[in-house]
């Protein structure tokens, strides 16, 4: 059986020089921001202000390439389909792609593949098929950039493609034969920010055709009063669905999105989904997108068809897009049933085995839309990468979640003479692989997690900002916090430690009785606290003083707002 006995690692204090320099910033803000690197204090400053350039579109390599020859495309009213991912990010990318295009006149459609009979990334059958539609430009959003095979066989169809991708990308003589390929991870990209999603770099094209346009070069018939600030709120939602870092120019897009998020005149089918997330605009931050709005986006994707989604946030119309949102909140619920009874069968199966350095499971029954997020939760629970496959008649799909000092990505690249197909990030990847190879490709990569990670890379840390008193747990201190918002990747929420607080009650709750609710007190200030999926650690006699880990929110319930930890560890007190 794995076992994950948490360290906690309580960050140091911020050096006097720097606590100096930022005497007009409360101490305990200045400390967050020296945790999250900041050395300058006008970087600093710069961070709470919300101070960001954005860097010119044709910055990246290809853009010249890609704009001249969509411009062609629009000259003429040659058709051009936007391929995409199934994933809330290839989502939110194709709908701003197919938005922008329109808007310039051009006679565009949009394609997300099915993930159960296509899989990821572009596919020949489909190809195939649009050339015979008549389409002669192809532009991938978040996919692409593996697609070798793929791409030769569609300029074998006479059709030029435009890839447009943020994965990790090969070696400059691997990149596939694509008309122009912008992808700030490329071989010799100058642009300066790497980190962008799919939709982010989707974005950076649509922004470079309208600034064209804008300019005075759009085609004749075409007008358009669109502007490229108009899609930012597709940017938010896929940026943040994408976990992709929330700094520099990422955290600068999702900002402004939000704003058009929250102000209740975005596109119908944002609004329509805000609804059936239960979500109030105005309060709407990164983490209502990631836990409320992302996940009805990919549940389509996951369990039906990822164009659901798209048609939404293309709708026109208040009606559709209520119809639509309806009926993508009901394959969410579907979907969180199923990812329960499968993580449960899942964690069966690695506790039977032997201690390991990565988790690899596969059988028939797991569901291919919901290996992703089954290999996550196992992450979580064991502090190991995580691998699950669906297996197949005569190939199987999985897909892979890791941890730090582990780039999942760069483990399946020595591992592609056994791959069909691959792809990725440093913390996720997908692939599939031929039955035949799949024992040898499951003892390579236990091979190399075992020559790559030590034992010390195992122990999940729990990354502390500071220690707060009782006291200190207000809601001034929540004002503070948020004003480093929005939180997500490399600017998580910040966690604190609270010691010997008195439990005072602690219950079990949630539909599924997996959750915890505690009731806690230093004597005077009295905390309402919630453990999410923690209600097995209910056993026995337990603890009556505990320290606790934790972040801070507002709670909000029946019209009455209160203070809630929500709880990420705890431990006894000492004596």
């Amino acid at each position: 059986m794995l076992t994950t006995t948490t360290r906690w690692e309580v960050q140091p204090r911020a050096p006097d020089d720097f606590l100096n320099d930022l005497l007009d910033i409360p101490p305990l803000l200045t400390q967050l921001l020296y945790n999250r690197g900041f050395r300058a204090a006008s970087e600093a400053r710069a961070f709470l202000a919300g101070e960001y350039q954005a860097d010119h579109p044709f910055k990246l390599k290809g853009m010249n390439e890609a704009v001249a020859r969509i411009r062609q495309a629009l000259r003429v009213r040659e058709p051009i389909a936007v391929y995409g991912d199934f994933d809330a990010d290839g989502i939110t990318a194709t709908a701003l792609l197919v938005t922008a295009l329109r808007s310039l006149g051009a006679d565009v459609k949009p394609y997300i593949p099915d993930r159960l009979n296509e899989s990821y990334g572009l596919n020949k059958p489909s190809l195939t098929q649009l050339a015979q539609d008549g389409i002669r430009l192809v532009i991938t959003v978040d996919c692409g950039i593996r697609d070798q095979a793929e791409i030769t066989h569609a300029n074998s169809l006479g059709m030029d493609i435009i890839i447009t991708d943020h994965h990790t990308a090969p070696a400059s003589e691997d990149l596939p034969p694509a008309r122009a390929i912008i992808n700030p991870q490329q071989e010799g990209c100058p642009y300066p920010f790497k980190r962008l999603a799919g939709v982010g770099v989707a974005f950076k094209l649509a922004d470079a055709l309208l600034r064209v346009h804008h300019q005075g070069y759009g085609s004749d018939d075409a007008s358009t009063d669109l502007r490229a600030e108009d899609l930012l709120d597709l940017v938010a939602l896929g940026t943040v669905a994408d976990v992709v870092p929330l700094r520099e120019e990422n955290r600068f897009l999702v900002q402004q999105g939000l704003r058009i998020i929250n102000s209740g005149l975005g596109r119908p089918g944002v609004r329509a989904l805000i609804t059936e997330a239960r979500l109030r605009p105005g309060q709407i931050d990164a983490e209502g997108i990631g836990f409320g709005l992302a996940p009805r986006l990919n549940a389509a994707g996951r369990l039906d068809s990822a164009m659901k989604s798209c048609r939404l946030l293309l709708s026109a119309t208040d009606e559709e897009a209520r119809d639509l949102a309806a009926e993508l909140g009901q394959i969410n619920r579907e979907r969180q049933k199923m990812t329960e009874g499968l993580f449960e069968q899942a964690k069966t199966e690695v506790e039977s085995m032997p201690e390991a350095h990565v988790c690899i499971i596969a059988g028939p029954d797991y569901h291919p839309g919901l290996v992703g997020l089954i290999a996550g939760r196992l992450r979580e629970e064991y502090h190991r990468p995580a691998i699950v496959i669906k297996l197949g008649t005569d190939t199987s799909r999985g897909s892979a979640r890791s941890i730090p000092n582990f780039h999942i990505t760069r483990a399946l690249d020595k591992c592609q003479s056994l791959l069909v197909r691959h792809g990725g990030h440093a913390m996720a990847a997908g692939f599939e692989v031929d039955n035949s190879n799949l024992e040898a490709l499951t003892a390579r990569l236990r091979t190399i997690a075992r020559e790559e990670l030590t034992l010390e890379d195992l122990i999940p840390t729990l990354g502390i900002d500071t220690e707060l008193s009782p006291k200190e747990i207000t809601f001034n201190t929540v004002d503070l916090i948020n004003q480093l918002a929005p939180f997500g990747t490399d600017n998580e929420r910040p966690v604190f430690l609270t010691r010997g607080l008195n439990v005072r009650q602690h219950r079990i709750v949630g539909t599924n009785r997996n959750h915890m609710k505690l009731l806690l007190s230093d004597g005077v200030v009295v905390l309402d606290a919630i453990a999410f999926r923690q209600a097995e650690r209910i056993t026995g006699e337990f603890p009556k003083t505990i320290d606790v880990v934790y972040t801070l929110n507002r709670h909000e319930w029946n019209g009455r707002t209160d203070l809630q930890l929500v709880v990420k560890d705890f431990r006894p007190s000492e004596a």
